[in-house]
């Protein structure tokens, strides 16, 4: 399997693009072509746990990578999440199901792609012929830092540094990633909001004297975004994983065809969904959900996509991104697979703030996706009701999914079609809002939330939050985003 720039002039193997990140003139890479998943295969995934049905999906797309080395890889990724099961189907109400993506060791479904692409990148390193240091660099709005930091951590070879937004976090994301432990990391805050520190860290990317100047000290950049093909390929595997349980669980027959409803900010994790469909996976539709920040939904409904907007902070800030990075590859499909104009697109974004896309193309989105948002007060409403009628309790990002979801169900009313609600992060990542949510009592404190949330809901807490209070802060630095290559220099030397 090639992979190809969605802006043209590249065709490189999966492990290196993978170890590249980025295209040479800043396109993402995208396979060559969509591999296959038969309905026979799809059954066979019934019997299996999942590490073995994400190694199947996986040994699609990097079929340069050894098999066997692939499977033992998974099965040790995600040995690292808690209970029996890295990602559970949970039953909400006839045909509605939650899969929860938050069991792994940052409590976030980054955990997902970010605890096997290590592996995926040193073995890709080695089948390069790159014997220079890595150095992984990530913009992000939450929870990729920390999942990223704890996948790198002390790994042989790589150094990681990472970027959030000054403010634009909770304050338990930024407890995770301020107190990350290990030799090889680096952490800092970054004045502006998301797309501010994405768009520096693209830049130093795409700068050819920043390159040259790492490379002179013999270190390769790559990147542990959703940029990275690398980390977008393992989130397709647990599309399959839900579809596969529906099955064996005899709540739908192999064949029938499902939704799902994503809260997504930088489209990330519902192009996955989008690329399992290609593959074959029986799904009907996508349901896009979205924050304040609705710019997602607009360009469904409207074909255009304007960032001169407002930027909201709100109380599901991994969603709080205006500029959503991995759309370049669903308009690359869309396109006819045109790089020209997928590149064109990107240009006048960057310099005229929107681009728009034809009447055809809109109506070959709209046949798979549409989309919806939910402010924090109607998040919080939803998170309520549900918490209220079956005692479930999801975190504030879920809770703008449920919404967009009860919204379908209810212009919808006859339709029977299954419905899986994906779930992102564990409700103790947001202590605070959840618990407003839940009761309507506001407390300040993060681990005072996290009491009277455990105490509210009898939920377990996680380990890696509980010990959080104890942990010493590393980072506490602040930089402006056009000196963010002066402190990776600074940090490399």
């Amino acid at each position: 399997m090639k992979f190809v720039s969605t802006r043209g002039g590249e065709k490189v193997t999966g492990a290196r693009a993978i170890v590249q990140g980025l295209s040479a003139n800043g396109g993402l890479f995208v396979p060559e072509k969509f591999p296959k998943i038969t309905a026979a295969e799809l059954e066979d995934m019934t019997e299996l746990g999942y590490p073995a049905r994400a190694a199947k999906i996986l040994s699609k797309f990097f079929d340069d990578y050894d098999a066997k080395e692939l499977a033992a890889a998974c099965e040790e990724a995600y040995a690292k999440f808690e209970g029996n099961d890295p990602a559970p189907l949970v039953r909400l109400d006839d045909g509605v199901y939650i899969l929860e993506l938050f069991h792994g060791p940052t409590c976030a479904f980054k955990d997902m792609a970010l605890t096997l692409l290590p592996y995926l990148l040193r073995k890709g390193c080695d089948l390069c012929g790159i014997k220079e240091e890595v150095l992984v660099l990530v913009a992000t709005s939450g929870d990729t830092g920390k999942a990223a930091l704890e996948g790198f951590k002390d790994a042989d070879g790589v150094k990681i540094a990472v970027f959030y937004p000054n403010d634009g976090v909770s304050k338990m994301q930024k407890l995770q990633m301020c107190t990350q432990d290990g030799k090889n990391v680096d952490v800092a805050a970054v004045k502006g909001n998301f797309d501010d520190c994405q768009t520096a860290v693209k830049e130093i990317f795409a700068s050819a004297e920043c390159v040259a100047a790492l490379k002179e000290k013999n270190i390769v950049l790559s990147s542990a975004n959703s940029i990275n093909f690398g980390r977008l390929a393992p989130q397709i595997a647990y599309y399959f994983s839900a579809y596969a349980d529906l099955v064996s669980a005899n709540q739908i027959k192999n064949g029938d065809e499902i939704d799902f409803t994503v809260p997504t900010g930088n489209f990330g994790n519902i192009l996955a969904a989008y690329y399992a469909k290609r593959m074959g996976l029986p799904i009907r539709r996508l349901h896009c959900a979205s924050n304040k920040n609705n710019i997602l939904t607009d360009f469904l409904q409207t074909g255009v996509y304007d960032i001169r907007r407002e930027f909201y902070k709100t109380t599901s800030p991994s969603m709080d991104i205006l500029v959503s990075s991995n759309l370049e590859r669903l308009l690359f499909e869309i396109s006819g697979r045109d790089a020209k104009l997928t590149a064109k697109r990107m240009n006048e974004l960057k310099t005229n703030k929107f681009y728009s896309v034809t009447e055809e193309e809109l109506a070959k989105l709209n046949e798979t996706f549409d989309g919806g948002f939910a402010t924090d007060e109607e998040g919080v409403e939803a998170m309520y009701d549900v918490f209220v009628d079956t005692g479930y309790c999801m975190d504030t990002h879920t809770g703008c999914a449920m919404k967009v979801a009860v919204d379908w169900f209810e212009k919808n009313k006859k339709d029977e079609t299954n419905m899986v609600i994906v779930s992102t992060a564990s409700p103790y990542k947001f202590p605070q809002d959840v618990l407003y949510a839940m009761t309507g009592n506001d407390v300040k404190d993060s681990f005072k939330g996290i009491k009277r949330l455990h105490a509210a809901t009898a939920m377990a807490v996680p380990k890696c939050l509980k010990e959080l209070r104890d942990k010493p802060v590393r980072f506490n630095k602040t930089v402006d985003r056009k000196k963010l290559f002066e402190e990776i220099l600074e940090f490399v030397k």
